[in-house]
């Protein structure tokens, strides 16, 4: 079944627009947050991070030298103290969230929850989670837990954006820990459906009341500002000396930001990194009067961040990050205090941007496509895609995160949309022209150019083939009683009743001669029995003349009479002319006979004649007169002609 121009572009439609929404909405997903990662990587190359913030991780040189794990805590005492006692450290952040008691040594957790009260300059980090609180003590915590919150924090967000969190509860410290602990922030980190940290939560609304991230909580203490604002679309802060214009993610009750990473070394570490083992030898040292390994000089005015991640149980902490699949999870606290302070975030396109550049890629390369060469359209969108690419990783290196792979695909899906589009117009156009020269050409004729359109030349072949000539009788005389547009509109009438006829019986029109019609039978059209068919269909003709006839006496036309030969027998059949200009007819005594035999029914007051060849083929079908031999001019042997009174056995 032929399915109609229109009906094809919405089939075109329909199945472009539900691949760029199945495309979109997996790739979106898959394929843009590899992208991501990679040009994170790539345009962090020489994004160094802050001098001023320092790592002191307990790591596989700390447990050789000082023992395996589990530690007692006052080890982490003797990192505080050191730093607190013996160096000029701004502030520490304890990334450990202290839940389990110390069984074994029962003082040693005494000493340091005892100890730490006394750092003003100590934050530590507590973690939210999706689980219920299973502690009795629920509220004693939650009130604790806001005390150690030493910031205000405004939301000015709309009221979609207000809801509390999925956060139902958080860490539950060990309770001495919890009272003489001074700060506490968020070390919660956003983990995307492929395992990879690339967000940090800023601020969660933990059951109606806003709680900052660790990093926050320090860039407070690092500027002095305790009053923030939160808006849709920012974090904002400022006094005399400091500004902080933070862009955020409002959803689920939790307010994320962007990390923007910086280059590692050894894709464990982007802030200097000291073993937890030096910083305790120092300290020993210096107790004893030597000369300790670490200049205190290194943690001058710097922030220190304090952690764990070595080769033992509940000691590695390891998260995959666009910049390595092995970075320190303290790192990651780290560099979201180093963004804040140097306002440095990736600020990432909405859905909206992202969906609106995808459609203009995307309209770009078509429009490239349906309107230029080929070569030149695949090349303008190679450009495009290049184009693009630059774009992207020009944007990235400017921390602002747009989408490259979606872009890129649907350029590409563009370009096949497009040329599909083109074959639809073209095979539409191609319809149109074929319908057009079906006109002036046979239809058969037309169809069998398009099918060996690679082989159309001069010449033809020798074919056996029946030809039917059909003339108005006393035409000449009808013509000079009326006008030349009378004339026409009677002959076009005549042809367009005609013609279909022919067609419907195997036959092509070879050509119109004034108001005579040439036909022929079994070229190019292949059947063994087109003399019998052209019988038919000059039988065919006569009836619908005489319907003619009788309509055009009541419209007061006059009446107009035909005449038909036909002749069976051996023609050239092809292709004549120029090599720039063809005629596909046919040529030879066939063709000649059937016209002088037409003829021959002005002399004998016929209206249907058949050659003897004719005659031969169809005799069982006719009822014929034999009329007698005529002198067919041309040739040197009479031949009998008949004329056919009726159709039998058909």
């Amino acid at each position: 079944m032929k399915i109609s121009h229109k009906k094809s572009l919405f089939v075109l439609a329909f199945a472009s627009a539900l691949i760029f929404f199945i495309v979109y909405i997996t790739g979106a997903s898959v394929f843009e947050m590899k992208s991501y990662n990679f040009l994170v990587k790539l345009t962090t190359q020489n994004a160094k991070a802050s001098d001023d913030i320092i790592l002191i991780v307990i790591d596989d040189k700390s447990l050789h030298q000082l023992g395996r794990w589990p530690w007692k805590r006052t080890r982490y005492g003797e990192i505080f103290e050191y730093l607190a006692n013996y160096t000029q450290t701004k502030q520490i952040g304890y990334d450990a969230i202290v839940v389990a008691p110390d069984t074994e040594h029962p003082e040693a957790d005494r000493e340091f929850f005892n100890q730490i009260k006394n750092y003003d300059n100590l934050s530590a980090g507590v973690g939210f989670t999706n689980a219920e609180f299973k502690n009795a003590d629920e509220k004693f915590y939650e009130k604790l837990l806001f005390e150690k919150n030493k910031i205000v924090i405004e939301d000015k967000r709309s009221e979609r954006y207000k809801k509390p969190s999925l956060y139902k509860s958080f860490s539950t410290f060990q309770k001495d820990y919890l009272k003489n602990i001074k700060y506490l922030g968020s070390v919660n980190t956003n983990l995307d459906n492929d395992g990879y940290i690339r967000r940090v939560d800023q601020v969660i609304n933990y059951k109606g009341k806003l709680y900052p991230s660790l990093g926050l909580l320090m860039y407070s203490k690092h500027t002095g500002i305790n009053h923030f604002v939160l808006t849709d679309k920012y974090l904002l802060a400022k006094n005399n000396k400091f500004s902080l214009k933070m862009p955020v993610v409002n959803k689920y009750g939790i307010a994320y930001s962007n990390i923007f990473f910086y280059k590692t070394n050894d894709n464990v570490y982007s802030h200097q990194k000291i073993s937890a083992s030096d910083v305790i030898s120092s300290l020993n040292s210096i107790k004893k009067g030597e000369k300790p390994i670490l200049d205190a000089q290194i943690f001058k005015d710097k922030i220190v961040f304090v952690g764990a991640n070595a080769n033992a149980q509940a000691l590695q902490d390891i998260k995959r990050t666009p910049v390595s699949d092995t970075f320190s999870g303290v790192d990651i606290q780290a560099t979201n205090l180093d963004n804040i302070i140097n306002n440095e975030f990736y600020r990432c396109t909405s859905n909206l941007y992202n969906v609106l550049n995808v459609i203009l890629v995307f309209i770009t390369a078509f429009v490239l496509v349906c309107t230029m060469p080929i070569p030149m359209a695949l090349l303008s969108c190679a450009c495009l895609m290049f184009a693009y690419l630059i774009f992207a990783f020009f944007m990235f290196a400017n921390k602002t995160a747009i989408n490259l792979i979606m872009p890129e695909i649907f350029i590409l899906f563009a370009i096949g949309c497009a040329y599909s589009y083109r074959y639809l117009l073209e095979g539409k156009k191609k319809e149109k022209i074929q319908s057009a020269m079906s006109k002036y050409l046979s239809k058969d004729v037309m169809k069998n150019v398009v099918n060996n359109i690679d082989s159309v030349k001069l010449g033809g072949k020798r074919a056996n083939v029946t030809v039917l000539f059909a003339d108005i009788r006393g035409f000449t005389s009808i013509s000079e009683n009326l006008s030349a547009e009378e004339v026409t509109k009677i002959l076009n009438e005549y042809f367009t009743a005609i013609v279909p006829i022919i067609e419907e019986h195997n036959g092509i029109l070879n050509k119109f001669m004034g108001d005579a019609v040439l036909a022929v039978f079994g070229e190019p059209i292949k059947n063994d029995k087109h003399a019998l068919d052209a019988v038919i269909c000059a039988d065919c003709m006569l009836k619908k003349v005489k319907r003619l006839q009788e309509k055009w006496l009541e419209e007061g036309k006059p009446k107009i009479e035909i005449g038909i030969g036909i002749s069976t027998g051996e023609a050239f059949v092809g292709n004549i002319g120029s090599e720039e200009r063809l005629e596909y007819t046919v040529i030879g005594d066939t063709v000649n006979t059937a016209s002088r035999i037409e003829n021959y029914n002005k002399v004998y007051r016929t209206k249907f004649l058949i050659s003897q060849a004719t005659f031969d083929v169809v005799q069982k079908y006719v009822d014929v007169i034999k009329i007698r031999e005529v002198t067919i001019r041309g040739k040197a042997k009479k031949i009998n002609i008949y004329e056919v009174l009726r159709l039998i056995n058909v």
